[in-house]
């Protein structure tokens, strides 16, 4: 083995013992390789498991959203988590350079397009658990298994209290209508939440139908694209624009700072395929060295009490349709889930760039 290559595998094995967690963004500096893609057996359930090996999670998200969860889980297990955060793609590509040789158990990221790019390049493993099945439904999952939504974001239409009547609002599609020039405030096309909206527009409608919407969208902008949504509410508040494209957690975290906030959330085609959803979610990695206790922290995360946290610190929905989500996003009422998988995300996601380029949707 090259000199490089032993000291890359060192100096990983080292932080790892020395506990580095939080807050490690750095990808390997070993060049990407693929992945494996042969797999042994799916993982399934061990009634043999070793409580004193940790589960070492991959993440994606912001520590305080998902710590106090896995120290519920170690109280309750005796099971350590060691979590090492970063972002999406340099983690993915952390997972494929460290190969059969990675610490990590658990990828656990926000928006099925990630999980399904990580899957797609034989990152994660196949797994069987008839308590996940039983708990996350199948539009939340992957359908070979290999990941599983955890929590819901729905993604729909915010609107100025002020200066705009709900009986206006119907769909993403009629905001393209010219009722809505200069009045639509949009993130930037940059983002993986939007990019996974196109897709799943794209294998409803088209190609073509879907591109219409999209240069609509674009015509009808009152400024330039936002970089957040909580920029996207606050213009909407400010007056610079009407109505906007948003997750909903984005509005129940300001609702936390101003209830009297002027912008309310509208479900939109609630009278065709519903309301747009995605996931932060999980899966065993393919090269895991404990995917027996991978395996226990994703059914756990699956059950009642940690679906409730999920809701309580992220203002998202849980994936399990048994739990009821928090008191704030109770408040904003039922609504239809489109329930087309969301692994229509990742598959199209590339044709869902090329087509928002094309309406220079920036």
């Amino acid at each position: 083995m090259p000199y490089r290559a032993i000291l890359i595998i060192v100096l990983q094995t080292l932080l790892v013992a020395c506990g580095v967690q939080q807050g490690d963004q750095q990808t390997s500096s070993a060049a990407v390789v693929p992945a494996q893609s042969s797999v042994a057996a799916p993982v399934s359930s061990d009634n043999s498991l070793d409580t004193t090996a940790p589960v070492v999670v991959y993440s994606s998200r912001q520590e305080y959203l998902i710590k106090p969860l896995f120290d519920r889980f170690t109280a309750e297990t005796g099971i350590q988590v060691q979590l090492q955060t970063g972002e999406d793609g340099p983690l993915i590509a952390r997972l494929q350079a460290e190969g059969d040789a990675t610490f990590a158990d658990v990828l656990y990221t926000v928006d099925a397009g990630n999980l399904w790019a990580a899957a797609d390049k034989g990152l994660l493993a196949p797994l069987h658990s008839e308590i996940l099945e039983a708990n996350i439904p199948a539009h939340l999952r992957d359908p070979e298994g290999r990941w599983f939504g955890l929590s819901v974001r729905a993604r729909t239409i915010a609107y100025s209290t002020a200066r705009v009547d709900p009986a206006q609002l119907s769909t993403y599609e009629a905001l393209a209508e010219p009722q809505w020039q200069g009045r639509l405030c949009l993130r930037t096309s940059k983002k993986v939440y939007n990019m996974s909206l196109v897709a799943t527009m794209i294998d409803r409608l088209g190609i073509a139908p879907t591109e219409a919407v999209v240069r609509g969208w674009v015509a009808n902008l009152a400024t330039n694209v936002f970089s957040s949504d909580t920029l996207i509410i606050e213009a909407i508040a400010a007056g610079q624009c009407d109505v906007g494209i948003v997750n909903t957690y984005y509005l129940g975290q300001m609702q936390q700072q101003d209830p009297a906030l002027p912008v309310a959330l509208f479900w939109a085609n609630q009278a065709e395929n519903g309301v747009h959803v995605n996931i932060s979610g999980a899966g065993i990695t393919t090269h895991a060295s404990n995917p027996a206790g991978a395996l226990r922290l994703l059914e756990w995360l699956s059950t009642a009490a940690p679906q409730y946290m999920f809701s309580d610190l992220n203002l998202e929905y849980p994936a399990n349709p048994a739990i009821a989500p928090v008191a704030l996003v109770q408040n904003w009422g039922e609504f239809k889930q489109d329930t087309i998988n969301v692994e229509t995300a990742g598959r199209l996601q590339v044709e869902a760039v090329m087509l928002m380029d094309r309406a220079d949707y920036r």
